[in-house]
């Protein structure tokens, strides 16, 4: 086998990692699984996170992009952001929840599946395959990290299982992260960062902000924080960019209207059609 060869393997090992700690986890969660064993499924689903974030920049670098590599990678992020972290959820939190946690549980699942499948669809419509500085709707691997985040801080902060009276902040929660993967909410993708004063000032803001989560709470909930950072921006830069559309519709909209009243309002031009009316 050439080495080119060997190098379009390698970046789909990544991906075929990543599916390893999904099963893995969803082993972990199989039965009647402790809270050391979710927290370990959790793990398991944390450490996907790095191969799935790496097998798409090995191929770049190795040059070995391919359509192979990118629905592998889709399905992949099926069953170790989608499946694993519902069966999860449904084991931690949602299962004394009865039938409505089985359904909330399948929600996550089946909306990560859906926004998968529209990214997949966008990706081949757009020239740039798929590339941008926008994810249309949170990515299914930030959906997954909220969920597990939950997981590690609580059984780093308190440990053991999740009181009843929780169940259904945390269904809440996952219901929330569902809906966010199949909306229209815009996430940045930080391709495009570069090393300036701005992404030197919100990288240290970020930093900041986890040690003094940190040191006020439990470092466990840095974690949390973190992901709750990024998923208030995505919400609010989103409104800021409705609300941008909004008013620039309405000016062109009263630009339009004052065009239309000039024209109604010039003088003469109702004299000049009467005249040529009684000359006809």
């Amino acid at each position: 086998m050439k080495l080119r060869d060997l190098m379009f393997v390698l970046p789909n090992l990544f991906t075929v990692s990543s599916i390893f700690c999904g099963f893995y986890a969803m082993t972990l969660c199989a039965g009647d699984a402790t809270p050391n064993q979710l927290y370990q499924a959790a793990l398991a689903i944390f450490f996907g996170m790095f191969f799935d974030a790496f097998d798409g920049r090995v191929a770049r670098l190795t040059k070995t992009q391919s359509l192979f590599g990118q629905e592998l990678d889709s399905l992949a992020d099926v069953i170790s952001f989608g499946a694993a972290p519902a069966l999860l959820m449904w084991k931690w939190a949602l299962s004394g929840l009865g039938i409505i946690g089985v359904f909330i549980s399948f929600a996550f699942a089946a909306c990560g599946a859906l926004r998968l499948a529209r990214f997949n669809v966008l990706a081949i419509r757009s020239p740039s395959g798929g590339g941008g500085s926008f994810f249309v709707g949170m990515p299914i691997p930030f959906a997954a990290c909220g969920t597990i985040s939950m997981v590690i801080a609580f059984q780093n902060a308190r440990g053991g299982p999740l009181p009843e009276e929780a169940r259904w902040p945390v269904a809440g929660v996952v219901i929330f992260l569902a809906l966010l993967m199949v909306s229209t909410v815009r996430y940045r993708t930080f391709k495009d960062a570069r090393p300036n004063p701005r992404t030197a000032a919100v990288l240290a803001g970020v930093i900041i902000t986890g040690v003094v989560v940190g040191v006020l709470s439990h470092p466990a909930w840095v974690l949390v924080a973190y992901f709750g950072l990024y998923l208030l921006s995505g919400l609010v830069e989103s409104a800021l960019m409705l609300r941008k559309y909004l008013v620039e519709k309405r000016a062109a909209e009263s630009s339009i209207a004052d065009v239309i009243d000039e024209d109604e309002d010039e003088p003469g031009s109702g004299e000049e059609e009467v005249k040529d009316q009684e000359v006809l």
